[in-house]
């Protein structure tokens, strides 16, 4: 019989990026891409096109006014110095083309910047170096959506500057600590579709990675339903080996008995731990329970307070499991 834990853990084969429709930009799949992608667009070929002309130009002037003989460049006439049809035409001309491209990407960003009433909201944390979603039935490590609805993610840090970004809805929004930062997309295609920490982090940056899916018409409902149903009827030391995975617990700290930025959890529960300013704790469910909700309230002599809040992310349940679960680490 299958494990419930199984069930829930993601696939552990990559994940398949979606094709491509241009040789340069990722699919688009959310309703703003193609206004972005357009203005992109305009913008490349616009350049290459005055690129061409400035080296035309740069090549014509080159042979035609190539050095000769001074008595050949010696004449009575006058030369031209001035153009004023030419000087107009090559200040306005530029100025019409910034003026446009101005009004298209100012529209283009008041309606990124202005999510749409009635969206689906979901909270989004970053830190490092994990991306944490929180659904009614609890805290996810990957982003689930609705197709063809609006989705507003309220972003926030745990400890550094991250940048949540999703390439195929071309949306980008920095998470900053202290503070909560917002973007909004409307899906257009079903399936999974990369994110990335867009904003250099730390040393595991690169490794700040998970994706978004994108469920069929009625498919995300049933999702948190089953999701709900699982996580009640899994049992408390797999749903505890379950949360430390998803929420990324295995960055700071090991269950082999090495240090990382954390203690190791090997042989913890019992142990009496020496903290900073000299008292010690004995490691009993509350300190794990004070340790998860409040980690500055305790700090192990050694070891930095690095270690963010999980208050009100986690369900009491998931709570009892990560405690069992650390408790069975012998």
């Amino acid at each position: 019989m299958t494990s419930p834990l199984l069930l829930l853990q993601p696939a552990q084969t990559p994940l398949t990026l979606p094709e491509r429709t241009t040789f340069w930009m990722p699919l688009d799949a959310s309703v703003t891409a193609a206004d972005i992608d357009w203005l992109y667009m305009f913008m490349i070929w616009m350049s290459v096109i005055c690129s061409i002309g400035i080296f035309a130009a740069m090549v014509y002037f080159v042979v035609k006014f190539k050095a000769g003989p001074r008595s050949a460049n010696q004449t009575s006439e006058a030369s031209s110095e001035h153009n004023t049809t030419l000087e107009i035409g090559w200040s306005v001309i530029p100025l019409l083309i910034c003026i446009a491209l101005f009004v298209w990407g100012f529209q283009g960003f008041v309606n990124l910047r202005t999510p749409p009433k009635g969206a689906l909201e979901v909270h989004v944390t970053g830190q490092k170096w994990k991306w944490l979603f929180e659904y009614p039935h609890g805290t996810e490590d990957v982003l689930h959506v609705p197709v063809d609805r609006d989705v507003r993610l309220i972003l926030q840090s745990a400890d550094v500057l991250h940048s949540f970004f999703i390439p195929n809805f071309r949306v980008k929004m920095d998470a900053v600590p202290g503070r909560f930062t917002d973007l909004w997309f409307h899906a257009t295609k079903t399936g999974d579709f990369p994110v990335f920490c867009a904003e250099y982090c730390g040393t595991s940056h690169s490794d700040m990675l998970t994706h978004v899916t994108v469920h069929e018409p009625g498919g995300y409902e049933k999702w948190l339903a089953d999701t709900k149903k699982k996580l009640d009827d899994i049992p408390l030391l797999d749903l505890g080996k379950l949360t430390v995975e998803k929420q990324g617990c295995f960055t700071c700290h090991t269950i082999d008995g090495t240090p990382k930025i954390g203690p190791t959890w090997k042989g913890v529960f019992g142990k009496a731990e020496r903290l900073s300013g000299g008292a010690s704790a004995t490691v009993n469910e509350d300190y794990i329970r004070e340790s998860i909700t409040d980690p500055a309230a305790k700090i192990v002599d050694g070891y930095p307070p690095s270690m963010p809040t999980y208050k009100g992310k986690l369900t009491d349940r998931q709570l009892s499991g990560v405690i069992e679960y650390i408790k069975s680490l012998k």
